[in-house]
This record gives structure tokens, C-alpha cells and sequence, in this order.
């Protein structure tokens, strides 16, 4: 429970995550799709929408992602608050009755045991299926994608959140109701509301909103390390593209849950997270190779990518010139402009995920995951104490493991 009167609505948001694994992963990003679909309650779609109307607009909506080694599936509800509405009843108690049903009493095939209803698992088979091939027709998330894959081989981490399409067509809804009865009984369950209310009667309505599970409650697991980088991989993969799409993928030895946190923030930001980055000025800018370049950092798994698009031809410089970016990270050449714009880039962030109640429910999931507390007051003081020399400490835990290179079909098609 986050307290606080400055929204005019309640936020809730429930986490529900399992490890990512390769017979569970289609099954698990696929139940929310038809959970959304109805209730027992009112299993006719557009009577749910409905009950949401009634709740004066309230908002719904999910989410399934990869943090760490887990697949967490969100919901989310944003429900005004009573004082603003003439209301019989509390919207937030209905709000998390509304979400208890969609969790644990869906909508089931009318005269048929433990399955749920055909036509919402046939037609959200095919939402799902068009979801993970827009990522294909989208080929900087499919780079991006492919790099991790690569790099994170004989990884959990290697599986996207939304499963694989070749795993769709075997999904049924006796199968698939099956599948999300483990998912019940072995998540890990984090439900925040982020409002003017009180912890007590939140607790109160939720004890009537949910049942609660057998025995204790799920952790999560810390995400494995993974290899030790040997030799830098190298994949080209063909496909009938015009622009490049050059990927890294670095390993790092800074997760959320350690000390050198802020600099690993700051490291990231001035390599390539914002328009004044290392990659941008001198691979975009000054050289002229790239569409866009930039990097992201995850956190949670410790591990940095970059991206860029380039002309296919560029491929041997523009990989050259992004290599230097690291060394020169390494080295500590960071200029007092880049030490001061990335301070304010990332402080900035931080204070504006305030605006929000569901950024900062994302912030606050951080701890749930890593089992470190850290505000974001605390986080912000951190980054503006970073020095150059603790840039340069973590820049020396960053190994490149693997460059990965969209190229087009020319050639005969080999990789």
C-alpha cells in the first residue's frame, strides 16, 4: 500500500510472476488474454466492459513481461476515487472484487469441466500469435530480440515474454485451464493500490476479494549470472531487409541489488541511453554510420545492449567505432558535460515517475525482486555522488559476449 492524496483515483496493480521455462512460457503469456475475456460472473465479454463502465469508466488492462529470469504477468485497474462520484459503493472494493474474479473464477465452456471457454481461447490464440509476429515484421525489436537469444542461449532469459508461435497450435482449453492451475498454485503474487486510503482497509478488502493459497507464499529466485564470456560471438542472420540492424550484447556484474547500482545508471547513460551519448555523438553524428544507436541497461539481469541501424555495408566500421565507445568508457573518458547532462537525464526520470502511480509501483516492485530497498530519493542521491572513477570500476566488469548483425537475404541466405 502506497499512500498518498495526490491522485484522484486508485491505482491497482497485481503481479503475478512464474520462471520463465520453455514448456510454460506460451501457456502462462497466453491465460491473461482470456482471462480478460469475462468472469463467471458475467462471461459474456461485452457485459464485462460493461461492469466496468459502471464502475465509472474504470480502467483495465495488462501486461506480460521478463524480469530477471521470471515471467510476470500484470493487471492493472485505475479507478477514481468515491469522493469525486456518487457512489453506493466503494469503487476501490469493487475494483478488487472485479480483480479476484478475473484471477480465480473465469469464465468457463458452459457444460464442460475444467475448460475454459472455446471461443476465447481460439480467438485469443490468434491475438497472441499476431502480438509475436508483429515483433518479426518489426526488425529492430526482432534484432534486439535475436541478440538476447543468442547471447542468452541455454538461458532461461533467452525466451521472449509472449512465448513462441509454434507452441500456439497444441494450446486447448482444457490444456490451457490446466496450465493457468499450476499458475495459480506457484506464482509469486504482489498486489500494490497506490491512493488515499489506508493499509488496514485495503487489507480488509482484499481478504474478501481473494482467496488465499496452500501452504507459503512464492519468492522470487535471483537471476543466474550466466557463462563466463570465453570469446565474443559473432551472428550474422539474412532476412530481406534494406538497413542493417547491428546489436550488442554486454554482460555486466551490476544488478539492482548492489552498491555500484548509480554508476551502472550512469554508465549506461553516458554510453548510449540518451541524445548526448557516446554512441549517438560519435557513431550517429560524427561518423555518419548510424539511423540511431543506443543502449539499454536491464537491471535486474545485469546486462547492457546496444543497438543501431546501419547501412549494410557500414558493418566492420560501425562495429569498430562502437567498440571504442567501451574502451573508451573503460579508460574513464567522460567529460564533465557528459557527467553533469546524464546526472540531470536520470534524476529527472526519477522524479517524474512520481507523477505517476504506476511507475511508481514499478520503482517499488524493484525491491520484491531483488530483495534491496531503495527509494527513489535514496537513488537520486546516489547517482548525484557518482564519480568518474566509479564509472570506470564497473566499465571494467563490462564484457562484450556477443554482436549480432541483421544483414540482407544476398548471398544465398546463409548465416
Amino acid at each position: 500500500m502506497l499512500p498518498t492524496k495526490r491522485f484522484k483515483t486508485f491505482a491497482i496493480s497485481l503481479y503475478a510472476g512464474v520462471p520463465l521455462a520453455e514448456n510454460t512460457v506460451t501457456a502462462t503469456a497466453l491465460t491473461p488474454f482470456v482471462l480478460r475475456r469475462g468472469t463467471s460472473a458475467t462471461p459474456e465479454t461485452i457485459a464485462f466492459r460493461e461492469r466496468l463502465d459502471n464502475m465509472y469508466g474504470t480502467g483495465f488492462g495488462f501486461d506480460v513481461y521478463k524480469r530477471g529470469d521470471a515471467q510476470i504477468v500484470q493487471f492493472r485497474l485505475d479507478v477514481i476515487h468515491d469522493q469525486y462520484v456518487s457512489s453506493s459503493v466503494s469503487l476501490l472494493q469493487s475494483a478488487l472484487a472485479l480483480l479476484g474474479e478475473v484471477l480465480t473464477s473465469p469464465a468457463m465452456e458452459p457444460g464442460v469441466d475444467h475448460a475454459f471457454r472455446s471461443k476465447y481461447v481460439q480467438a485469443e490464440k490468434q491475438t497472441l500469435q499476431q502480438r509475436l509476429e508483429a515483433i518479426i515484421n518489426d526488425k529492430i525489436r526482432y534484432a534486439a530480440e535475436r541478440c538476447l537469444e543468442e547471447m542468452c542461449a541455454g538461458e532461461p532469459y533467452r525466451f521472449h515474454a509472449l512465448g513462441q508461435i509454434a507452441d500456439l497450435a497444441a494450446i486447448h482449453e482444457r490444456s490451457l485451464y490446466e496450465s493457468y492451475r499450476t499458475w495459480l498454485d506457484r506464482a509469486c503474487f504482489d498486489l500494490y493500490v497506490v491512493g488515499d486510503t489506508t493499509l488496514s482497509e485495503v487489507q480488509e478488502m482484499v481478504a474478501s476479494a481473494f482467496r488465499a493459497g496452500d501452504g507459503q507464499p512464492a519468492v522470487y529466485s535471483k537471476p543466474a549470472a550466466g557463462s563466463h564470456v570465453s570469446e565474443v560471438k559473432t551472428v550474422v542472420e539474412r532476412m530481406d531487409v534494406s538497413q542493417g540492424k547491428l546489436n550488442m550484447g554486454l554482460r555486466t556484474r551490476t544488478t539492482y541489488a548492489d552498491d555500484q547500482y548509480a554508476a551502472m545508471l550512469m554508465y549506461n547513460g553516458i554510453l548510449g541511453g540518451y541524445p548526448h551519448s557516446k554512441l549517438f555523438m560519435n557513431v550517429r553524428e560524427k561518423a555518419s554510420l548510424a539511423y540511431y544507436a543506443a543502449s539499454r541497461y536491464d537491471g535486474i539481469k545485469g546486462l547492457c545492449s546496444i543497438q543501431s541501424g546501419i547501412e549494410i555495408a557500414n558493418f566492420e566500421r560501425a562495429s569498430h567505432i562502437i567498440q571504442q565507445q567501451l574502451e573508451s568508457m573503460r579508460k574513464g573518458e567522460l567529460s564533465e558535460l557528459e557527467m553533469s547532462q546524464t546526472k540531470a537525464m536520470i534524476v529527472n526520470h526519477l522524479r517524474e515517475m512520481q507523477d505517476s502511480a504506476f511507475e511508481m509501483i514499478a520503482y517499488d516492485f524493484n525491491s520484491i525482486l531483488t530483495g534491496r530497498e531503495r527509494s527513489a530519493q535514496e537513488l537520486m542521491r546516489e547517482v548525484q555522488a557518482v564519480e568518474a572513477d566509479d564509472i570506470v570500476r564497473v566499465a571494467d566488469d563490462v564484457v562484450l559476449d556477443t554482436i549480432y548483425f541483421l544483414r540482407d537475404g544476398k548471398e544465398g541466405g546463409e548465416q
